[in-house]
């Protein structure tokens, strides 16, 4: 019997990363942790919490490290299998943001029991499944609780070479920026929950693996690299210029956009997060002549985006380039 007719995006506040608590609430709540790390731990950290990258690295051997994250979040999509997808490809993107390859994950799973069925809740896994199939990581098991807001993602261990990690410190000026997804998904998930309008080209991007474009960095040499998601392009973009003690400087004509973005902007569609971000990031960027609707979409947050690399990989526009570290974080241009 087909499964009745359910709008997962109205059971949740948000939707997928742009429910993430704001950066600046974020880092203040952070402040102070991570000290005193236990010197008899078995490993060496190579990536904690002072750059605020995309994963922890412990290496635990020469030429072998571990990689670490968890991801989860609200539903971004109705479809609940496209939701389930969704969230694993933005789980397992921290992984290769780090320049490492997914071996093992776990589901994380918060259902509202009483509310929805568990044949939705079923086709959310499956659909985190088919991605970990793709990405050739295994998936056993995980941990589920009853909450009145479903959530869905993943705890994922990866596997990198700790002498070819891809750090969000690591940039240095003379390097130019890409970017390997357009960006554009919050306003259209913000549309999508408004209306009910499906964008494909949206669960396209969010669904594509970061895989191809972690390899292609590593092949290249390159060392620099973050996701875009909950903060932003404009927010990643800033703890990775702050990290590596930089200016980045973007050509804003050069951004690529998801086709429908601009007008679900200008009719108003934005999500909170988006808001949040543009506020944390303005006392350190100098935005030129930019308009409101752009700096809106530079900083609009995305869920499972693409990587920001400091250097050039093929089929990823040029965006910009890091220089020396100036007055400002970032600059427009």
């Amino acid at each position: 019997m087909a499964m009745a007719i359910q709008r997962l995006t109205q059971y949740a506040h948000g939707g997928g990363c742009a429910c993430k608590i704001p950066p600046g609430e974020l880092e203040d709540m952070l402040e102070g942790l991570g000290q005193g790390q236990p010197a008899s731990a078995p490993g060496k950290l190579l990536v904690g919490l002072d750059s605020g990258d995309d994963a922890a690295v412990v290496q635990t051997a020469p030429g072998t490290a571990v990689v670490t994250t968890a991801d989860f979040f609200t539903p971004v999509v109705d479809d609940p299998y496209d939701w389930g997808r969704i969230a694993a490809a933005n789980a397992l993107s921290d992984v290769y943001a780090m320049g490492g390859v997914p071996l093992v994950a776990v589901n994380l799973l918060c259902w509202p029991r009483e509310v929805l069925p568990y044949d939705l809740a079923r086709e959310v896994l499956r659909g985190g499944n088919d991605i970990a199939v793709q990405a050739a990581c295994h998936l056993v098991g995980g941990h589920s609780v009853d909450d009145p807001e479903p959530k869905y993602g993943m705890a994922v261990t990866g596997i990198a070479d700790p002498d070819r990690l891809l750090r969000n410190d690591a940039g240095r000026a003379g390097v130019p920026l890409s970017l390997t997804k357009p960006i554009g998904l919050g306003v259209l998930n913000n549309r999508h929950k408004t209306t009910g309008e499906v964008f494909k080209q949206a669960v396209d991007t969010m669904t594509e693996l970061n895989a191809a474009a972690s390899r292609a960095a590593l092949e290249a040499g390159i060392t620099c690299a973050t996701d875009i998601t909950g903060f932003g392009l404009l927010g990643h973009l800033y703890k990775l210029a702050r990290a590596s003690g930089v200016t980045a400087v973007i050509d804003t004509s050069a951004v690529p956009v998801l086709e429908g973005a601009r007008e679900s902007l200008s009719a108003g569609h934005v999500p909170g997060g988006s808001r949040r971000n543009l506020d944390w990031v303005a006392p350190h960027t100098d935005f030129g002549s930019a308009d409101e609707e752009t700096r809106v979409l530079l900083a609009d947050a995305q869920t499972s985006g693409g990587l920001l690399v400091a250097g050039e990989i093929p089929g990823a526009p040029v965006i910009g380039e890091l220089v020396a570290r100036g007055e400002h974080a970032v600059v427009l241009r």
